[in-house]
């Protein structure tokens, strides 16, 4: 489909980082945008900015977990500009679980999948049913990640079956879409190649009581900038994507309707490449090996 003036974009996780800057650019090329976002302060600045541009804006404050939300999200996007053409399911969390697998709180599992997989599924279900029956062309965008998108991240091992999950949702939308003839279309976003300044690394700051944590962590969260300061004195390369691009990509898959908004990278390439080897041999998974879980 062409993203072009008077359409509708909705995006989910819209108050910050990949959400903000998509909602900018859909923005920008003169599209009306639905922000919505689980933190209200954030939300209303985001909104306020976006109007002092000249941006035609509605926002709602949503948890994405929460399927009845999302139906609102869906029903006042409607009634405020009576039609829907870009879908961004958005919003993500890192789950903040230490340690290995079983030794994992379960509440850590909850929370990722309940935003970072049920968020994804019921934007789907809120949505695309009236998508479809339009009959005007549209698309749905769903985030996923490398780490777990591409090949497993051990170390991250919630977020990366969540991303997963993702991945393999979104080809099931795609095919189901064809199915049916839609003119709907369905890509699925791996934000980069590099890391990227989000508030992913803080989710912690949105978690619901539901999810809370049964027992306290046992190190403290580490945030963004003292992840990048222990990396560079270690001696390691630091490499950051503005976000802006990963907004451009989006649209320009969006355009040329492409499933996989995969940014061209040699190490991702390498993952997968390694992953599908692996597979086809039949052999263990000697591309995990390389991660040291401390």
């Amino acid at each position: 489909m062409d993203v072009r003036a008077g359409q509708v974009a909705v995006v989910t996780g819209a108050a910050s980082g990949i959400g903000l800057a998509m909602a900018r650019r859909f923005a920008a090329d003169g599209l009306k945008v639905v922000l919505a976002d689980v933190e209200e302060a954030a939300l209303d600045e985001a909104a306020a900015g976006l109007r002092s541009e000249g941006a035609d804006v509605h926002a709602r404050v949503v948890d994405v977990g929460e399927r009845d939300q999302v139906m609102a999200l869906a029903e006042a996007a409607y009634d405020t500009y009576g039609a829907v053409h870009v879908l961004c399911n958005n919003a993500g969390v890192g789950s903040g679980a230490e340690g290995r697998m079983w030794e994992h709180d379960p509440n850590d599992w909850r929370w990722a999948f309940a935003v970072n997989v049920w968020g994804v599924f019921h934007g789907v279900q809120a949505f695309l049913p009236r998508m479809i029956r339009s009959g005007e062309p549209g698309h749905v965008v769903n985030t996923s990640s490398a780490d777990g998108g591409v090949a497993p991240l051990p170390t991250a091992s919630v977020y990366a079956v969540t991303k997963a999950a993702v991945v393999t949702l979104t080809e099931s939308l795609y095919a189901h879409l064809k199915a049916e003839h839609a003119r709907v279309g369905a890509s699925v976003l791996f934000p980069g190649p590099h890391m990227l300044r989000t508030g992913l690394w803080e989710s912690y700051r949105n978690r619901p009581a539901r999810y809370a944590k049964r027992r306290p962590r046992r190190t403290p969260y580490r945030s963004l900038g003292q992840w990048e300061a222990a990396m560079r004195a270690a001696g390691r390369e630091v490499r950051f994507t503005p976000v802006e691009e990963v907004a451009g990509l989006v649209v320009d898959g969006i355009r040329e309707e492409r499933f996989w908004l995969l940014p061209a990278s040699e190490h991702s390439d390498a993952q997968i490449r390694a992953r599908s080897r692996s597979m086809l041999d039949r052999a263990n998974p000697s591309y995990l090996e390389s991660f040291v879980l401390d």
